[in-house]
């Protein structure tokens, strides 16, 4: 058996194992699987508008707060209803006013390009003196706050220890500084372990603590202009932030960038999203299944209607259709037999193994275009993939067989074939088959072969075998 390798459509389609094409088909560590569906969790009510940005915050004692921003709103979810504890007169704010969200000690913070809110419970509000920032998140003794309205270049930290503080002293360690060695605005930050990262579109900045008066010093890394396209469009995945860049997807470990795109993805997806909008772009990290989930708004699209998923272990790639207006991961308050409703029949299509079930388990979440949460660990409704190609350019050979081995076999599966004479020519479609044993039977002489498997159900893929003989040779 060939295992598979993922999504590569950038590979020679001749390498054995490549997936040229795939509809919600993503990978798992040894192979690739149907992606999930979306479902809503209960005591989850629709929000009034549109969400543009959402958060679990948890406080010193451990209680989490779900909070979400529309563009005149904070609301929170108490009680299976979104509470609005926006500040006294709300905010003022357009589709691309995105809220980022912080946990700093008991406190929640919040910013979209105004006065830093601070809460730690009920209602936010105004932190006198703090100044407008698009970006904000807590490391070591402080918080940081990017892109500001002084200049879109601009750093901030506020005092140590005391969020509600930011005015310049030595004695507090409130300061404020500048990157200005390369051109652009801030256009994303946040924690790696004790550095404070700082994006542009074309270059990173490592920021370190080194006591007053500097407070933090700041230095670009080499990267070779590797940087990051939006706020959200990168994610912590533990020891690195994976990062969608403007020629290259990354790992940024603190020290150098790693490209991760190249041979497989790279081309494909800037050729496949909106150049216009791909700052719009959302990478939120799956950590149960070590997976990155990249949304991002496809070509023609102004909104995130597209997936990438990068198996971090694995280092494989995978794509899935579904439409966000925002993404975090979500935890949900758990179910037990006493709190579960109707029948088996009617309880959620979700594992058993998924932390759904579990008070405090974290699931991947995005608010769909309807604004209503929603979990995305359903079980997989439908999914494909297409192969590479299996050939030579000189010998014809025959086509008789191709059996995949599941780790999970779907409900149903069909096959369609196609073919192809000379390399550059359009593939010509051929027959289309049910799976019988595990296989597909198949009869075809052709130079190139290619494959697309079509499932009904949740499916687990771990490898390929095409079975082919040679009849005729140039």
């Amino acid at each position: 058996m060939t295992p598979l390798l993922g999504f590569m459509p950038d590979a020679d389609p001749a390498t054995p194992g490549v997936i040229t094409d795939c509809t919600n088909f993503i990978p798992f560590l040894n192979g690739m699987e149907g992606a999930p569906t979306a479902i809503t969790p209960s005591a989850t009510p629709v929000l009034n508008a549109a969400c543009l940005g959402a958060a679990v915050t948890t406080n010193l004692a451990g209680s989490r707060r779900v909070i979400a921003g529309t563009a005149s709103a904070l609301l929170e979810l108490t009680s299976g209803a979104w509470a609005d504890v926006s500040r006294t007169g709300g905010y003022t704010g357009g589709s691309d006013t995105r809220w980022m969200f912080a946990a700093f000690g008991n406190a929640a913070l919040a910013c979209n390009g105004g006065t830093i809110q601070r809460s730690e419970t009920g209602a936010f509000a105004d932190i006198t003196g703090a100044p407008t920032a698009e970006i904000i998140f807590s490391v070591g003794a402080f918080v940081m706050a990017l892109n500001t309205t002084e200049a879109t270049d601009q750093w901030h930290c506020c005092a140590a220890y005391d969020e509600t503080d930011w005015a310049t002293s030595t004695a507090t360690q409130a300061t404020k500084g500048r990157l200005v060695s390369t051109p652009g605005a801030i256009t994303a930050g946040g924690r790696l372990g004790e550095y404070a990262i700082a994006y542009k579109t074309s270059s990173i900045y490592r920021g370190h603590y080194v006591d007053a008066p500097e407070v933090w010093k700041f230095v670009q890394v080499p990267g070779g202009g590797a940087g990051c396209v939006g706020k959200e469009a990168w994610c912590d995945i533990g020891a690195a932030h994976f990062v969608v860049g403007e020629d290259n997807f990354y790992l940024f470990n603190g020290e150098v960038p790693a490209p991760i795109g190249d041979n497989a993805i790279r081309q494909w997806f800037y050729n496949n999203s909106n150049p216009q909008y791909r700052y719009r772009t959302k990478a939120v990290f799956d950590r149960q299944n070590n997976r990155v989930w990249v949304f991002y708004p496809s070509t023609g699209s102004e909104t995130c209607d597209q997936a990438l998923v990068y198996h971090v272990l694995a280092k494989k790639w995978g794509r899935a259709t579904i439409s966000i207006e925002a993404a975090l991961n979500f935890v949900a308050p758990g179910q037990t037999i006493d709190g579960l409703t109707g029948t088996i029949d009617t309880l959620p299509d979700v594992a058993l193994d998924s932390q759904y079930w579990l008070s405090g388990g974290q699931s991947l979440s995005a608010f769909n275009t309807s604004h209503q949460i929603q979990l995305l660990n359903g079980a997989s409704a439908s999914s494909a993939f297409t192969t590479g190609d299996a050939g030579d350019d000189d010998d014809v050979s025959l086509l008789s067989q191709v059996r995949l081995r599941f780790a999970q076999k779907p409900l149903s599966a069909i096959c369609r074939t196609s073919y192809q004479m000379e390399s550059g020519d359009a593939f010509t479609e051929d027959a289309q088959g049910a799976m019988n044993d595990g296989k597909f039977d198949v009869l075809r002489s052709a130079r190139w072969h290619r494959g697309r498997f079509e499932f009904t159900g949740p499916v687990r893929v771990s490898g390929i075998r095409i079975k082919t003989q040679v009849v005729s040779r140039r």
